[in-house]
């Protein structure tokens, strides 16, 4: 009975539905401006990972014998590449700032969706938690996906050992973590919930979106990070705190990318 009370209690709408709904007009309004947000961003992404999953499968090569790289070499020539990566790190800024602005502009700030510095300290604290409690599980259903083909090889990171990749790395996981969070679950939640979405209705249609993006890597990558944006996302509508999120994301990105620059070719089981 305990164990059903605490399930049922995690599948309940998590709490009310805060902004109320807008009337129709608005309404209207917010769907344009939802659909020009995921078409610059993440919306695009998962349809262009959709196609080269199904590219991919079309191949004769095991989905298990290919592989993909997350952060590549952008430029031959080595400070080229350094400021074409901190492109990529102001785009991704950027998205999550657009994000976080267009509900601002709706009279949302961003204290609002928990991206104050009231809390810095315990939303660190738990972020770190959730990436440890994330990061092992997450490691073992990739490894498992390669193995059963259902997942390319991936290499988080194919960048030339330079005195600035390191940090460039750091950048680009932070960058990730402020895009995704602030439009997957800041953004889209709360423009679902004006739309007078139920609560788990919104999430899951969050999770989903999440996943879609990471499609390229194979369909386990589907899963894992649609299984994140449950738990994530849920979390958010119980707290309200994105910061927790980001720094989650963040550290998990950091570990896979700079883990990776530093332990390739030392560890058999890495690509």
């Amino acid at each position: 009975m305990a164990v059903r009370a605490v399930i049922g209690s995690w599948l309940a709408p998590a709490r009310p539905a805060l902004p109320e709904p807008v009337d129709a007009p608005e309404r209207r309004m917010l769907r344009i401006e939802l659909v020009i947000l995921l078409t610059v961003t993440f919306g695009i992404q998962g349809i262009r990972s959709l196609l080269e999953l199904i590219d991919d499968l079309l191949s004769p090569v095991a989905l298990g014998d290919q592989s993909v790289a997350i952060n590549q070499p952008q430029a031959s020539v080595n400070v080229i590449d350094l400021l074409s990566q901190l492109t990529s790190v102001a785009v991704l800024v950027a998205w999550g700032a657009l994000a976080l602005f267009l509900l601002a502009r709706t009279g949302i700030r961003p204290a609002m969706v928990g991206m104050d510095r009231g809390r810095l300290g315990r939303d660190t604290a738990w972020g770190a938690g959730l990436a440890a409690v994330i990061g092992i599980p997450g490691l073992l259903l990739y490894l498992a996906a390669v193995t059963l083909d259902l997942s390319k090889k991936v290499a988080p990171s194919t960048l030339v050992d330079s005195w600035w990749t390191g940090a460039v790395l750091i950048l680009l996981a932070i960058a990730n973590a402020i895009a995704e969070e602030s439009v997957v679950v800041a953004y889209v939640i709360t423009r679902l919930r004006q739309f007078g979405m139920h609560e788990n209705a919104s999430l899951v249609s969050a999770a989903v979106l999440r996943g879609s993006y990471h499609l390229y890597q194979g369909w386990s990558a589907f899963v894992g990070n649609a299984l994140m944006g449950l738990l994530l996302g849920r979390i958010w509508q119980r707290t309200n705190r994105l910061w927790a999120l980001v720094v989650t994301h963040a550290l998990l990105d950091v570990v896979a990318f700079v883990g990776y620059q530093v332990l390739h070719g030392h560890v058999s089981w890495l690509p």
